[in-house]
C-alpha cells in the first residue's frame, strides 16, 4: 500500500500500521485470542434494551404517547418480548466471552435463558422500587411540579433506573452487561453508580452531576444525595505481586434517612449513621453515629486540633 502524498511530508503510514499491528497482537485482550477476537455485548443494542425496558416499566410516559388503557398491555407485552429476546442474545455473548470458547456451549445457552427469565420476573420488583424513588424525588425537591416531570426530565431518575436494571443483572450473573448499562447512564447524566452497589428504596439524587457510588457501597432507604457526592474507597490494597486486590469491601455504608449535600467526599468502609446530615464539601473518612450533623468547619477543627494536615 502506497501513501505518496504523506511520504513527501516525511510520514511513513505503512510503518505506523505495522507497529500498531504488533502492539495489537501483543496487547492484553488478544494474548489468548489472536486468531479470533472475542464478540462482546453490543453497547448500541444495550442502549435500545435499556430504553425498551424503561418504556415497558412506564409506558404512558416513556413509551408511545398515543397509548390507551385498552392498548397499553399489548404494548408492554410487545416491548418486553422484543427487549428480552435481545437481552438473551447479549447475555449469551457475555457468557461466551467469559468462557473463552469460540462458540456458545449448551450450558451457556441454558444459563443465559435462566438469567433472562429470572431478570424478567424481577421487573415488577424494579418497578416498585422506582415508584418509591419517584415519590422521594417529588417530596424532596420543591422545584418538582409533577411526577411526569421527574420521569422525563430528572437525570438522577434516569441514572437510578439504569442502576436498578443493571443491579439485577449484576446479581444474576451478567456483570459485564450490567456495567455497560450503568455506563450508558453515566455518559448521559454524569452520574456513576456501580451496579454492584446496594441501594434501598426512596432514593433521590438531586441535580446529580458528578455523583460517584462505588461497587461495594450500601445505601439504606430514604437517602438523598446532591451533586458531586462521592462514596468511594479510601485506599486500594495490593497483593504480594503489587497487583490491585479485586472485589474487596471498600466503600461506605449509608444508613436510612441520611442527607449528603453537594461536594461531600466519603471514603472507606465507614458507616454514616441513620438520620445523619453530611454538609457540603465535607471530606469524611471515619464513621459517624446516628443523628450526626457533620459540617466542613467541624472536620477542619478536628484536623487542626489533632495537629494533622498542617
Amino acid at each position: 500500500m502506497e501513501h505518496s502524498s504523506l511520504k513527501g511530508a516525511g510520514l511513513e503510514i505503512d510503518t505506523v500500521v505495522a507497529e500498531l499491528r504488533t502492539l495489537r497482537l501483543e496487547s492484553l485482550e488478544n494474548r489468548q485470542r489472536r486468531d479470533r477476537p472475542p464478540e462482546l455485548p453490543s453497547r448500541k443494542v444495550l442502549i435500545g434494551i435499556a430504553d425498551g425496558l424503561s418504556a415497558a416499566l412506564f409506558p404512558h410516559r416513556l413509551g408511545l404517547p398515543e397509548l390507551t388503557n385498552q392498548s397499553v398491555d399489548y404494548y408492554v407485552g410487545h416491548m418486553l418480548d422484543v427487549t428480552l429476546r435481545d437481552l438473551l442474545v447479549q447475555v449469551r455473548r457475555e457468557l461466551r466471552f467469559a468462557s473463552g470458547l469460540d462458540a456458545t456451549s449448551n450450558a451457556d445457552r441454558e444459563q443465559a435463558a435462566a438469567i433472562t427469565q429470572a431478570f424478567a420476573k424481577r421487573l415488577p420488583h424494579i418497578r416498585g422500587l422506582l415508584e418509591s424513588d419517584i415519590q422521594a424525588a417529588y417530596e424532596g425537591d420543591p422545584a418538582a411540579r409533577s411526577i411526569d416531570e421527574i420521569l422525563v426530565c430528572y437525570p438522577g431518575f434516569t441514572a437510578i433506573t439504569h442502576y436498578r436494571l443493571a443491579h439485577e443483572l449484576h446479581s444474576l450473573g451478567a456483570p459485564l452487561i450490567a456495567r455497560m448499562i450503568s455506563e450508558i447512564a453515566h455518559s448521559a447524566t454524569g452520574i456513576e453508580i456501580h451496579p454492584g452497589a446496594r441501594i434501598g428504596g426512596f432514593f433521590f439524587i438531586d441535580h446529580g452531576t458528578g455523583v460517584v457510588i462505588g461497587e461495594t457501597a450500601i445505601i439504606g432507604e430514604h437517602v438523598r444525595l446532591y451533586q458531586a457526592v462521592t462514596l468511594g474507597a479510601k485506599r486500594f490494597p495490593v497483593d504480594e505481586h503489587g497487583a490491585l486486590v479485586k472485589g474487596n469491601i471498600r466503600h461506605p455504608i449509608v444508613e436510612n434517612d441520611v442527607v449528603i449535600y453537594a461536594g461531600a467526599t466519603i471514603l472507606g468502609r465507614i458507616t454514616i449513621g441513620r438520620g445523619s446530615t453530611i454538609g457540603g464539601n465535607v471530606w469524611l473518612t471515619r464513621s459517624v453515629p446516628p443523628g450526626s450533623n457533620i459540617s466542613q468547619a467541624q472536620i477542619r477543627n478536628e484536623v487542626f486540633d489533632g495537629g494533622a494536615g498542617i
